[in-house]
């Protein structure tokens, strides 16, 4: 069974990827969501990069943007950290 949930985005230079949408969250006192994808790229250490960027927009329209301020990178850290230990 295959529960992997793709998705296609739109790079700036209009070609398209093919992703694969790990998790998406919100922060609510920030007012921001996010999502974690990868393109199941694998770097010299056999490790899988991932990617997060803030989600705007309706379903319809999906915008993704990049973070912002070190303060939203520190909290997704935490995020991150309190997932991979579950």
């Amino acid at each position: 069974m295959n529960d992997k949930k793709m998705m296609s985005i739109v790079l700036q230079d209009g070609t398209i990827d093919e992703v694969e949408v790990l998790l998406t969250f919100e922060l609510v006192d920030l007012k921001k969501q996010y999502i974690v994808y990868t393109k199941n790229e694998v770097d010299e250490n056999g490790n899988v990069t991932i990617y997060i960027s803030t989600v705007t927009g309706s379903d319809d329209n999906v915008h993704l943007t990049n973070i912002e301020t070190e303060e939203e990178w520190t909290r997704i850290k935490e995020v991150l950290r309190e997932l991979s230990k579950a």
